[in-house]
């Protein structure tokens, strides 16, 4: 028996079952066996009245945009496959985006604080023979799923929401004037919020095979020495079984998480879940200085996160808008969509609504609220730097000592550089300082990544990186030119916010705000 089928066996549940069928989607993937369907048409005829400004599908993180969405006075209507319930497991990110949901009133000060239900300083980020550095507040809030979805579900009916539990999303049919759902349910917009594997995201998709893959696995476990730190992005072995191991951990509310993820492409040859888990637990030891028999399990974690260079996703179809995990609207570096969702809340919020009040529900239209963002497609190149090719051969400890090269100049340029980057936000004037001092101080470390990476992938990465600079640019430019807004008709603010939004967010500014506490 090995080490993964003894743990997990101890768990309630199917939990090994569940570890097998994940890995057994994630080979059809990887093979491009993975069947099509066809669940949007569209119709030339008029719909006729509406029951609904916006129906939602996907209630794990569709309820924060329709919450959000009721309570500035629309029309919502969610749809939920099971129960909308929130996980056990907790969701981590930064006390200061947090600030959002007191901005959109959809929590209050004492709510926000009962949802926060661990917090933990400081954090590491430390690579194998290289740099290790200690950061505080990034990622290192707790929150509650089941008490925030919980209390965000009752603020959304209490605004005039209707939820539907138990009702799998089926089909759609787009006609000029609105969206019936499942031949049922009629509304002018329709909102995917079922994230990666959303069946309206792979029609759109047309089984085009997702560019890279993050495999995670891990568990909350209790018997850990005592430790009240964390573990941001942590990694103690050299390359193995093609794939550089990273680490994570904090502490939560019922014992210790930890997490191993790497990052690889979609190629077959590639290693599964289940030998990952593998590798997991063989090394944790060494990772917590514990040994397996010590710690008493209370869950496994595990999944795996397509990623796509074609993000965010613009559909072909008028009147339908994926957000979240169904647009891809999130850094291939990362493997958590609460934090993306929650970055993005406010824009989406006033998007939907300035869309559904001038009626620019086309596909064009839509596409702008899901815009080419430079400082996501940046991010691509991080990622190729991070992983190995099935057949590549570079030095074991190549990936390491590129890693800790990078952030110890980070380090060196202080919070302001390090901090976005540890949160998924990329700027241009960090990022250009940071190519330029670790060029400068490491030039062999650098020019190893090239062959590595390959050629094509730098000049696609350089095109992203000159228009980050471009956006940038754009967005102070606009702030400018903000007190001309206000004489634009209604439509063409739309699009004039919509622009904004692409540039400051597209360049990392809404960073900055973060900060401050203020979003716009």
């Amino acid at each position: 028996m090995s080490l993964t089928e003894e743990i997990l066996s101890q768990l309630p549940g199917d939990v090994l079952g569940g570890l097998r069928r994940s890995d057994r989607l994630l080979s059809s993937i990887r093979e491009g066996k993975v069947p099509v369907p066809t669940v949007v048409r569209e119709n030339q005829q008029e719909l006729g009245a509406v029951d609904w400004d916006v129906l939602i599908c996907g209630g794990t993180l569709g309820i924060l945009i329709g919450c959000a969405l009721a309570l500035q006075g629309l029309q919502v209507a969610l749809i939920e496959r099971g129960r909308l319930r929130g996980r056990d497991q907790e969701w981590n990110i930064s006390r200061k985006e947090l600030q959002v949901f007191l901005e959109l009133s959809l929590l209050t000060d004492a709510e926000l604080e009962k949802a926060i239900v661990t917090e933990y300083n400081p954090a590491r980020v430390g690579f194998d023979n290289g740099v290790e550095m200690w950061v505080e507040n990034v990622l290192n809030i707790g929150i509650d799923p089941v008490y925030l979805l919980e209390t965000l579900k009752q603020k959304f009916l209490a605004a005039g929401g209707n939820l539907f539990e138990n009702t799998p999303f089926k089909q759609a049919v787009v006609h000029p004037d609105g969206v019936m759902i499942n031949n049922q349910y009629k509304a002018r917009l329709l909102i995917d919020a079922m994230g990666h594997f959303s069946p309206i995201t792979q029609q759109a998709r047309q089984g085009q095979k997702p560019d890279a893959v993050c495999l995670v696995v891990g568990s909350c476990a209790q018997g850990f020495p005592e430790n009240h730190t964390g573990d941001l992005i942590l990694s103690f072995t050299p390359i193995q079984k093609q794939c550089q191991y990273f680490w994570e951990a904090f502490p939560a509310r019922d014992g210790r998480t930890t997490y191993m993820f790497t990052y690889m492409d979609a190629d077959p040859q590639h290693i599964g879940l289940e030998t990952l888990f593998e590798e997991y637990l063989r090394l944790m030891p060494k990772y917590q200085s514990v040994e397996l028999p010590q710690l008493t399990f209370q869950r496994a974690l595990f999944g795996f996160f397509p990623s796509y260079r074609q993000s965010p996703l613009h559909t072909p179809w008028s009147r339908i808008l994926p957000i979240g995990d169904s647009s891809g609207n999130q850094s291939p570096l990362s493997f958590g969509g609460f934090g993306a969702m929650v970055r993005h809340l406010h824009r989406l919020t006033q998007g939907i609504h300035e869309a559904l009040q001038t009626d620019q529900l086309s596909a064009s239209a839509l596409a702008l609220l899901q815009p080419y963002q430079p400082s996501l497609s940046v991010t691509w190149l991080f990622q190729k730097a991070m992983s190995v090719g099935v057949n590549q051969k570079i030095a074991p400890e190549q990936i390491n000592e590129l890693l800790s090269a990078v952030f110890r100049q980070m380090q060196q340029s202080g919070d302001m550089v390090l901090k976005p980057f540890l949160q998924d936000v990329v700027q241009f004037p960090a990022l250009t300082q940071t190519l330029l001092k670790t060029s400068i101080a490491h030039p062999g470390i650098v020019a190893k990544v090239i062959p590595q990476v390959g050629l094509p992938a730098l000049l696609n990465w350089m095109v992203h990186y000159g228009n980050l600079g471009i956006y940038s640019a754009l967005f102070w430019l606009s702030q400018r030119l903000e007190p001309w807004e206000k004489y634009l008709p209604s439509i063409s603010q739309y699009y004039w916010h919509r622009w904004i939004d692409t540039w400051k967010y597209g360049s990392g500014s809404d960073y900055l705000d973060c900060c401050r506490g203020v979003r716009m």
